[in-house]
C-alpha cells in the first residue's frame, strides 16, 4: 500500500498537483488494490496504465481526480 501512495504522489505531482491531493491517494486506493494489485511492483506508469485501462470499473472519486490531473 506505500507504494501506492508513491505512485498516485508522482502521478498527481507530475501533473501539476500539489503535494496536499491526499483525497486524491484515498480516492484511488481500493481502485488500485481492486484492479491494479497484479502491477503494482511493476512500476507507476504500470499503474496508471492499469487504473486507465479499468476506467469504466473506477470508482467516481478516482476517475474524478485521474479526469482533474489530466489522466
Amino acid at each position: 500500500m506505500t507504494r501506492f501512495f508513491f505512485i498516485v504522489s508522482l502521478v498527481l505531482c507530475g501533473s501539476g498537483a500539489s503535494a496536499q491531493q491526499q483525497p486524491g491517494h484515498d480516492a484511488c486506493a481500493r481502485d488500485v488494490t481492486r484492479h491494479c494489485r497484479a502491477v503494482m511492483n511493476n512500476g507507476d506508469s504500470a499503474v496508471l496504465a492499469c487504473l486507465k485501462q479499468n476506467r469504466a470499473k473506477l470508482s467516481k472519486a478516482c476517475d474524478k481526480v485521474l479526469t482533474e490531473h489530466g489522466q
